[in-house]
């Protein structure tokens, strides 16, 4: 089954005022992460590691003021070649490591292989690759029921040097992502994993140098 039309009217949603910016200098203190890897500066977020400051573990930038249930998010991206990022969203910290985050996971990286795909982060793993309608049974397994396109041809719509706009729809169990306007990745879970609320960070993800860039982040409740 080939999703076009209704996936469509879901990308191009129209403006809301009830959308509100919830980063931004007056609501910095609302988030927690590492300052040897994030900073925000002039309405842009930035992770950061260098050769002199590797990671050996993902670090995430997590949003402290509330739980994402059924939710809205908007936002704009920009990724170095060698980076790995992703929105983590209905997810929790990790026992004993303040910064870290596992859960849904709306993917990014530099290479634009994995870039639009709902993954869960130190889970499941891969529950939607890019271009794939799935239901996750009651026993975690993935299911692919329809298609949003071909892979190659949706990565067509990414930009590789520039920014991005990327877009996440949670409603109930039913998740989706959005870049530029195209509908990269649709799942519903109905696993025994599945996550009904939960925290929102930013991840930094370990290995090479890397540099990744959010601004414009919007949120809304459903």
């Amino acid at each position: 089954m080939i999703f076009s039309t209704c996936t469509q009217e879901i990308a191009e949603s129209q403006p809301d005022n009830s959308f509100r910016e919830i980063l931004t200098e007056n609501t910095l203190d609302e988030w927690k992460g590492n300052p040897s890897h994030w900073r925000f500066e002039d309405g842009v977020l930035t992770g950061e590691t260098t050769p002199d400051n590797i990671i050996i573990e993902h670090s995430f930038f997590i949003w402290n003021e509330e739980l994402t249930e059924d939710f809205e998010l908007k936002l704009e991206y920009r990724i170095s070649d060698s980076g790995n990022s992703g929105i983590n969203y209905r997810s929790e910290t990790v026992e004993g490591k303040e910064f870290v985050l596992r859960g849904y996971q709306a993917d990014i990286d530099g290479n634009n292989e994995y870039t639009g795909q709902l993954y869960e982060d130190k889970g499941r793993a891969f529950l939607a690759r890019r271009g794939q309608v799935t239901i996750i049974d009651a026993g975690n397994q993935v299911h692919e029921i329809g298609s949003l396109g071909n892979a190659d041809d949706l990565l067509a719509h990414i930009e590789t040097d520039g920014w991005n706009s990327y877009k996440i729809i949670a409603k109930e169990n039913t998740l989706i992502h959005v870049i530029n306007g195209r509908v990269m990745s649709i799942g519903t879970d109905h696993g025994s994993k599945m996550k009904e609320d939960g925290l929102l960070g930013f991840q930094l993800h370990l290995g090479p140098p890397m540099k990744v860039e959010y601004r414009n982040i919007l949120f809304r409740k459903l």
